[in-house]
């Protein structure tokens, strides 16, 4: 019986909105651009901060990046001092490390140089890459064609490389890829291996791609530190500049230790070498980046984003809430006879408010659906026109047909009490 009564309770609210098609849509707008605010607003933060997450992500939760930087003082005078200026990582630092602290679990060094490469006729600047076979493990890109460094090459010194997508792409041009001799800083190397640019990912140092990965050459690190040395010299009209650098970078990774899982270790280590740095670095001549805590911090950048954009979208139902409880306010003086009419044939009045409550939600859930459809299709026109990643997560979705059923029955209550508590007689003589 009371379905019955529910059912023609509708059926007589959809009646009574269809009466004035008009007014009801544009009633139903501020609740349509409301939910459709919300659930693309969400879509765009949600889209933006699993993209940044997944870069930070790249970098490996459980390593610990070691940069070499150019001390300030050392930029301003270095141009003026005919000695070379020494700063960055040592090997000695290298070595301290894996032998003092157990939940490193490897240690991976690179010297970086840019020199100039030439096959044939084909010439660029490349980024020569010294480093050891565990670097492509805790930097992963995939591999287009041959292989990556072994221990083999490492032992026997090897004079082979592996070269970036694009850098292949330059130096090679038509000819066959793998086993081609490149010339590199005056040195010879054999290509060995190539690997694929990962330029949309978008990442940073370590694990990660930057501009100068695209044209990565890796040599074997003995090999770079015999024709390459630590000390590099620029030459310019009339002077030069010498910098000393035994490693441009060390990416850690933290292992498990007994009792503590790696991303538990990750912050004790991260302070373990910060205080082995600063022991034996006079100056400030590195830098130290943890993707964990990155990563951790971006989780509450983006719970704090998605707030944000949820109280900016949300003040939108706010102000369709507001235009539905106005536009019923004034159902209900236009009805006020009809109102009459029923109290005077027995109707109680919390049928009367059940009539008005529906009306009010019907309006705002269909007006809900319609926002949804709407942010659904936004998201997606970004993504195509603008080139930016977008998810719509399904719990916008339903909060924004929840939201917007609640806006119909917080904004439809007065209306309906007011309904419901006039005068039968008063009712019936409104003209």
């Amino acid at each position: 019986m009371r379905q019955v009564r529910f059912t023609r309770h509708v059926r007589l609210g959809i009646k009574s909105l269809m009466l004035h098609k008009l007014r009801s849509l544009l009633t139903m707008l501020g609740v349509v651009f409301g939910v459709g605010s919300v659930v693309a607003m969400l879509s765009v933060g949600e889209g933006a901060s699993q993209k940044a997450m997944r870069d930070i992500g790249r970098l490996g939760s459980n390593n610990i990046i070691l940069g070499a930087i150019k001390p300030p003082e050392e930029q301003r005078s270095s141009s003026t001092r005919p000695r070379a200026v020494e700063y960055g990582l040592l090997y000695e630092d290298l070595r301290r490390m894996r032998e003092s602290l157990p939940a490193i679990r490897r240690a991976v060094p690179a010297k970086i140089v840019r020199q100039a490469a030439r096959i044939g006729s084909h010439a660029r600047e490349v980024r020569v890459v010294g480093t050891t076979p565990d670097w492509f493990e805790l930097v992963p890109r995939q591999l287009i064609a041959g292989r990556v460094l072994t221990e083999n090459d490492m032992l026997q010194r090897a004079a082979v490389c592996v070269l970036a997508e694009r850098a292949a792409r330059d130096l090679l041009a038509t000819r066959n890829t793998l086993g081609q001799p490149v010339t590199i800083g005056g040195h010879s190397y054999t290509v060995v291996g190539i690997l694929r640019n990962q330029e949309e990912t978008g990442e940073g140092s370590g694990g990660a791609q930057t501009p100068d990965q695209a044209i990565d050459a890796y040599v074997p690190l003995p090999v770079a530190r015999e024709r390459i040395g630590d000390t590099v010299i620029q030459r310019s009209t009339g002077s030069f500049t010498a910098e000393k650098v035994e490693l441009h970078q060390i990416i850690v990774q933290v292992g498990d230790t007994p009792g503590l899982a790696a991303m538990d270790n990750v912050q004790p280590t991260h302070l373990a070498i910060k205080a082995m740095l600063e022991r034996f670095h006079k100056k400030r001549d590195y830098e130290i980046s943890v993707p964990l805590a990155l990563l951790l911090h971006a989780k509450e950048q983006r719970r704090m984003f998605n707030i944000v954009l949820g109280s900016i979208a949300g003040i939108s139902l706010l102000v369709g809430g507001i235009g539905i409880m106005n536009i019923m306010l004034a159902s209900v003086t236009e009805r006020t006879r009809e109102i009459g009419v029923r109290r005077a044939i027995g109707a109680k009045r919390r049928q009367i408010i059940g009539q008005f409550l529906i009306e009010t939600v019907v309006l705002s859930i269909i007006g809900g659906f319609i926002g949804v459809g709407l942010g659904v299709t936004i998201p997606e026109v970004i993504e195509r026109f603008a080139n930016m990643p977008t998810v719509v997560p399904l719990w916008s979705v339903l909060l924004s047909l929840g939201i917007s059923a609640g806006v119909g029955i917080v904004f439809g209550l007065y209306p309906a009490y007011r309904a419901a508590m006039l005068d039968p007689i008063v009712a019936l003589r409104h003209e």
